[in-house]
């Protein structure tokens, strides 16, 4: 089988987890290909996503890593076994890899929550909001069937919610987001009314950042999904329209504190609410 062209976001960060593992390890790709009875391009491409690998043989290198964190084998080895393809990959070929990470890595969260200092969440967009928050964030105009299909897989991006156990979601949600003109005023003030409602939703929190909240050094919208254990969290740095991730440890526990720091600071959930009621009878 030739090597996956466009790994996905989940697979290249099975890979990364493996390559990080042998390295502790001290173990070089050589030795660790021999351990599978391959060459050291077996596991280049296993690191990369680029090849599949089986939970056995995830558990085999584990075993000759002397991985000790059963909960990460055991969550790396359930990640390699997945073989179900989710309603993004209807759009593979047609939208950027970078919409289709985002779409995977919130279906797989067991929570989110993010920051979102310019505009509204994408999960929580009404359609003619992102229309126009699309057109505003491409330099040349889209051809009208390639917008749509953004709007339409940004839409059932939220299909999140609509499940048994819904994914908890907490948004923070900048003044300068909720007063952005992206569109015409109706329909700015029709994606402040969906947030209010949305934040009555069960697993749904919105808190509001004023603009007289103290912000202390400078906050880049973001995203932070939280895994099945903590060290496969990962952290999307959010834009209008693609996105990209972070994973390193280091990174993860900046981030983490960031949302600390921006939870001391925003209103309340019930005040939040009535904030974006304010501002939306202004529109």
């Amino acid at each position: 089988m030739p090597p996956r062209s466009y790994p996905s976001a989940r697979q290249r960060r099975l890979g990364t987890e493996l390559r990080r593992m042998r390295e502790r390890a001290g173990m070089s790709g050589s030795e660790a290909a021999a351990i599978l009875g391959g060459e050291r391009a077996q596991i280049s491409h296993i690191e990369s996503g680029r090849y599949g690998v089986s939970s056995e043989r995830v558990r085999r290198l584990a075993v000759h890593y002397s991985a000790t964190d059963k909960y990460l084998v055991d969550a790396l080895a359930k990640m390699a076994d997945e073989r179900f393809k989710g309603w993004w990959e209807d759009y593979r070929g047609a939208l950027t890899p970078g919409n289709l990470d985002v779409a995977e890595l919130e279906f797989h969260a067991t929570k989110l929550r993010g920051i979102y200092m310019l505009h509204a969440p994408g999960v929580l967009q009404t359609q003619s909001y992102a229309r126009g928050l699309i057109q505003s964030s491409v330099a040349a105009t889209l051809p009208s069937g390639e917008l749509n299909l953004r709007v339409e897989h940004r839409m059932r991006r939220r299909a999140i919610f609509d499940r048994p156990s819904p994914t908890p979601f907490e948004a923070f949600i900048h003044e300068a987001a909720l007063r952005m003109r992206y569109c015409d005023a109706d329909t700015m003030r029709e994606q402040l009314e969906f947030l209010s409602e949305a934040s009555q939703w069960p697993s749904v929190t919105i808190r509001v950042i004023p603009f007289d909240a103290q912000i202390t050094g400078s906050v880049h919208s973001m995203q932070y999904a939280a895994a099945e254990i903590p060290t496969l969290d990962t952290v999307q740095i959010d834009s209008a329209f693609d996105g990209g991730f972070l994973n390193a440890e280091a990174q993860l526990t900046t981030y983490r504190e960031l949302l600390s720091s921006i939870e001391s600071i925003s209103l309340g959930a019930e005040e939040s609410c009535k904030y974006i009621q304010r501002i939306a009878q202004e529109m």
